[in-house]
């Protein structure tokens, strides 16, 4: 298993370390659901340094990214974000991303940690015409992501920079906690607010130090990656592999607001016309009335027996205190308010269609 520049730091705040993604990293320090509501209560700081980012410069960056991901580049300027998606040629999805506008010919692309080795080989693939300089900062670079209501006060104490002013999804360069040039990029998969902050390895335990020290008078917690995993989950944001991977589209997964049309890209053909059709399945919130959690892989049937879907996500929601679940299930099933049931470990537990996010911030 590889580590993290704050492996360290995690095994002296006694976390619980699992494999995830080919890395150690924390799952919990105090428990998931102590550090799930921090996060939506106050601030807690996830080291998600796992995450891969990729450069891409040229004169035909633009070009090639406008090919390969489904969201629009065009709507970039430096200092804004975008979330979009690799489409991979057979109506799937390679990964999920951040494409981040760094000056006029600049991206840096934000993947995930599992993804990393096919995301590289995919740019590099369709690079082959536009002939851009890519390079691969995934192993030098550490990514702390600062999430909850009290994210800006704590931040505030070690920036000029007012965070105030960085909307949603736009980024400012500028130094943190004496460390210059740290990317303070207002994103997050909370769905609780905060920054993601990206600076060099070898700076990463001060960045921590100074974060933990700066939040300390309202809270803040260490928080591992079962906290991210509910925190998104109750914002009905996808995870790559449980709720999209290879197989699926993003028009299925309810991703067809980062699909656009009005350029040329990978599968354009194919989305549009599940868009304009529909998709045979789509994937859609569940809501349990009693308390036992659904998982991966359950089947979802309809009053007849018949089993009409599959849990991709599920989990109790410590802010909602019920379980919930992301599933895909047969396209005239995905209506808002039909009744359903699991099985669940020879048992049907009852569940209701809803709309994401399940929690309302």
């Amino acid at each position: 298993m590889a580590h993290t520049a704050l492996f360290s730091k995690h095994q002296s705040l006694n976390a619980k370390i699992v494999p995830f993604a080919g890395f150690d990293m924390p799952v919990s320090y105090t428990g998931i659901v102590d550090e799930h509501n921090a996060v939506r209560n106050a601030v807690g700081m996830f080291d998600v340094s796992h995450m891969g980012e990729f450069i891409v410069e040229g004169e035909h960056a633009l070009a090639l990214l406008q090919e390969i991901t489904t969201n629009d580049v065009t709507q970039l300027f430096a200092g804004r974000v975008q979330y979009s998606c690799f489409p991979n040629g057979n109506k799937g999805i390679v990964d999920d991303l951040l494409v981040y506008q760094m000056d006029e010919n600049k991206y840096l692309l934000v993947v995930n940690a599992g993804n990393i080795a096919k995301d590289w080989a995919w740019v590099n693939k369709h690079n082959e015409k536009y002939n851009c300089t890519l390079t691969d900062l995934s192993d030098g670079m550490s990514l702390l992501a600062v999430q909850g209501p009290k994210a800006i006060a704590t931040l505030s104490k070690l920036t000029t920079e007012d965070l105030t002013q960085i909307p949603y999804y736009h980024f400012k360069i500028n130094t943190l906690a004496g460390v210059d040039n740290v990317i303070i990029s207002c994103t997050g998969y909370t769905g609780s607010g905060g920054f993601e902050l990206y600076m060099p390895n070898d700076v990463a335990e001060q960045v921590w130090d100074a974060v933990m020290e700066a939040g300390e008078e309202f809270g803040i917690k260490p928080t591992g990656l079962g906290c991210r995993d509910t925190l998104r989950l109750e914002m009905g944001y996808c995870l790559y592999g449980n709720d999209i991977d290879d197989t699926t589209s993003p028009i299925a997964a309810g991703l067809g607001w980062i699909t656009k049309f009005n350029k040329e890209f990978v599968n354009k053909v194919e989305f549009e016309a599940e868009k304009q059709h529909g998709s045979a399945r789509k994937l859609v919130g569940l809501k349990f009335d009693s308390k036992i959690i659904p998982r991966q892989g359950f089947d979802v049937v309809n009053d007849a027996g018949e089993t009409v879907g599959t849990i991709t996500s599920g989990t109790m929601s410590p802010s909602l205190n019920y379980p919930i679940a992301m599933a895909y299930v047969n396209a005239e099933t995905a209506k808002s308010g039909a009744q359903l049931q699991v099985k669940i470990r020879e048992k049907l537990a009852n569940c209701e269609v809803v709309k994401f996010p399940f929690y309302k911030v």
